[in-house]
């Protein structure tokens, strides 16, 4: 075990972390906010109550005069460490923008101060509550979908997951993109296209072992559906759109779980992105505008 791979230490990294986040979180808003500027942003913020702690979330409103626009709940990026959704806004604009749905970009709780599982539990009950309450905030709950960047597709194929065994609500499609989807195997384990790829090993053990300390509960199927473990029947779980990228430490159990749902008969597609890294969107707006081209025209397929 490395000593970044240690609790404790991985803990106090997080934090570390944080902070040089917050301390560039002006400088993040600007740019994120700078990409895309044909696409306007129309926001309003609310606060969902969940039982691990309220949840600010961010709502975008799409163009036109749809009174009931479909909704699509965004979880950002972050190694479950990060709390940074304006990085999302381009995504975000773009979707309402291309898709025509609202867009409520969740600012969930993460690690160290809130572990695992309390950020999937929130996340379902956040995109619960969504459902719901569409009528008082102008969406259509019952056409719904789910997706997340990073750590924000593992928790998007959480909440899918977490509908399926809690009968709800219905989600027309996941989308998951360059997704964490094994903690069970450890990050010395994964290998990259890349010689030097944009996650590296070192930062996955402070990811990891400051959201699940335990490394028993890694396998668990809300952090790691697919690792050897997590043999369970994924019939009637939402279809999937699933990205991943050619260069990622995290591409392999990308591909594993695209076809674990491709043989449940839920895979809609697997994009893999060429040439490309992890979190490569943030600074390809020429690939980022092509996926999240795609991203959409699976969004207005799955909500029509």
């Amino acid at each position: 075990m490395s000593l970044l791979a240690r609790p404790a230490v991985a803990a106090l990294a997080a934090k570390a972390i944080q902070r040089l986040t917050s301390l560039a979180g002006a400088r993040i808003a600007a740019t994120a906010r700078g990409t895309f500027p044909e696409f306007p942003r129309d926001t309003l913020e609310l606060t969902v109550p969940t039982s691990i702690a309220p949840a600010r979330v961010v709502v975008y409103r799409p163009p036109g005069v749809d009174p009931s626009p479909p909704v699509h709940v965004n979880f950002h990026g972050g190694g479950y460490v990060m709390a940074d959704p304006e990085v999302d806004d381009p995504l975000c604009r773009h979707l309402a923008a291309t898709a025509g749905v609202v867009v409520a970009n969740v600012d969930y709780v993460v690690a160290p101060q809130h572990r695992f599982p309390a950020p999937p539990r929130q996340a379902y009950e956040v995109v619960r509550w969504i459902s719901g309450h569409g009528t008082e905030h102008g969406w259509d709950g019952a056409r719904l979908t789910v997706g997340g960047q990073s750590a924000g597709g593992g928790l998007a194929a959480a909440v899918a997951r977490l509908a399926l065994e809690e009968h709800g609500p219905a989600i027309a499609l996941q989308v998951l993109h360059y997704p964490p989807l094994d903690l069970s195997v450890a990050a010395a384990g994964k290998k990259a296209l890349s010689a030097k790829p944009m996650l590296r090993p070192w930062m996955a053990d402070i990811f990891d072992s400051a959201y699940v300390p335990d490394p028993r509960e890694r396998a668990d199927r809300l952090a790691s559906p697919a690792g050897a473990a997590d043999t369970a029947d994924f019939t009637g779980i939402a279809p999937a759109l699933v990205i991943t990228a050619e260069l990622d430490l995290l591409r392999a159990e990308g591909i594993r779980y695209a076809e674990r749902l491709r043989q449940a008969g839920a895979l809609i597609e697997h994009h893999d992105v060429t040439g490309a890294d992890h979190g490569y969107d943030v600074k390809d707006t020429a690939k980022a505008r092509e996926v999240y081209t795609l991203i959409a025209r699976h969004i207005r397929e799955a909500t029509s």
